[in-house]
């Protein structure tokens, strides 16, 4: 992990990720299919809620470097000032998690590794 990334809390990270990734899964789900904005957050929102994150990061975390398992850590350790309505505390501090991951990678610059966790993390 870069050294100024290291001074990065893992909810700054978290925060920073969480835009990342809905917006790479948006350009994803609006590249399939033509549809209304509201069909499109309907589905958007289904992938980007708390329960489905947990899910994605069981998915991808075989895959993932020593830095990016520092990013996930960092995310899973740190504590949010809220809480998700509707996922537990442990879906919610792994979807933290993966958020910061996200952050982590977009912030280095590796675009290209988004690209290839998104689709994994979503199913594509």
């Amino acid at each position: 992990m870069g050294e100024t990334l290291r001074t990065y809390s893992g909810l700054a990270l978290a925060f920073m990720g969480d835009a990342v990734y809905s917006l790479y899964v948006s350009e994803r789900i609006v590249r399939r299919a033509n549809m209304s904005a509201a069909k499109l957050h309907a589905k958007v929102s289904k992938i980007v809620r708390a329960p489905a994150q947990a899910e994605a990061l069981d998915r991808i975390e075989s895959m993932l470097s020593d830095d990016e398992r520092d990013a996930v850590r960092r995310g899973m350790n740190s504590k949010p000032e809220h809480k998700a309505k509707n996922a537990t505390g442990y879906e919610y501090q792994k979807a933290t998690a993966l958020e910061a991951l996200f952050g982590y990678l977009f912030l280095e610059g590796r675009n290209d590794r988004i690209d290839e966790l998104i689709d994994v993390c979503i199913g594509e």
